[in-house]
């Protein structure tokens, strides 16, 4: 949901990766990984290929913003202000995107972010300090 930005979309999404996991459900081995970090690995590569395939769309959800129930002026404010982020992040390298998408999207712990991507645990904790600190001063400027 974090990396797509719509709900239903994202539950598409979702229903895809368990699909394609109980499909693979006999390639899954235990000693291996987590069986959360197996079905991650594989959400993840879902989302690669939903990217690949993306067209610019407006969706029926990002209409729906101001017809929140908050005023027009703190509507666009919100608005503006996701723009920003879109655009900071935007700048960052895929990997980085990637690591924050796994922390702040998905609310995975270091050391699962790590199994996923084939980095430390503290290399990823490292990286994500630094993207953090780097979106802090860019977002301040």
């Amino acid at each position: 949901r974090y990396r797509v930005g719509n709900n239903q979309q994202a539950e598409d999404l979702t229903a895809t990766t368990f699909l394609k996991a109980w499909r693979a459900r006999d390639q899954y081995t235990q000693h291996l990984s987590a069986f959360s970090t197996w079905v991650f690995s594989i959400a993840r590569h879902v989302a690669i290929d939903h990217f690949r395939q993306q067209r610019d769309e407006i969706t029926f959800d990002s209409l729906q913003t101001l017809a929140d129930d908050h005023s027009l002026e703190e509507a666009i404010q919100r608005q503006n202000e996701q723009a920003r982020l879109t655009a900071l992040l935007a700048q960052l390298p895929a990997a980085d995107r990637e690591l924050i998408a796994l922390k702040y999207g998905a609310e995975l712990t270091n050391r699962d972010i790590a199994h996923l991507t084939n980095l430390s645990e503290s290399n990823v904790g490292t990286r994500l300090y630094r993207i953090v600190r780097k979106l802090r001063d860019e977002w301040d400027e």
